[in-house]
């Protein structure tokens, strides 16, 4: 399912039109100002988007063997909610 399938489906179950869908789903897609501060996203039944650490390390380049470090970066975390894991499965 791509954004255009999320809209449509949006737009089909809540009555609204595909437009109105199309700006609610790009408002919640639109997180990432949230996360950058460090706050959750937490959607009860679907599950929790939040940030991350990692450490600075050291790698190798697969080619040549060579030692190269890798930077300190904050990743995205997404943890799925009960509701979700029960729908899967």
């Amino acid at each position: 399912m791509n954004k255009q399938d999320l809209v449509d489906q949006v737009s089909e179950h809540s009555g609204l039109s595909k437009s109105d869908a199309g700006k609610a789903v790009n408002a919640l897609v639109d997180t990432s100002g949230v996360l950058k501060k460090g706050d959750e996203v937490r959607l009860v039944g679907f599950g929790t988007f939040s940030t991350s650490k990692r450490k600075a390390s050291t790698g190798r380049n697969p080619r040549t063997g060579e030692p190269i470090k890798i930077a300190a970066s904050t990743q995205a975390r997404f943890k799925a909610g009960k509701g979700l894991k029960d729908a899967v499965n």
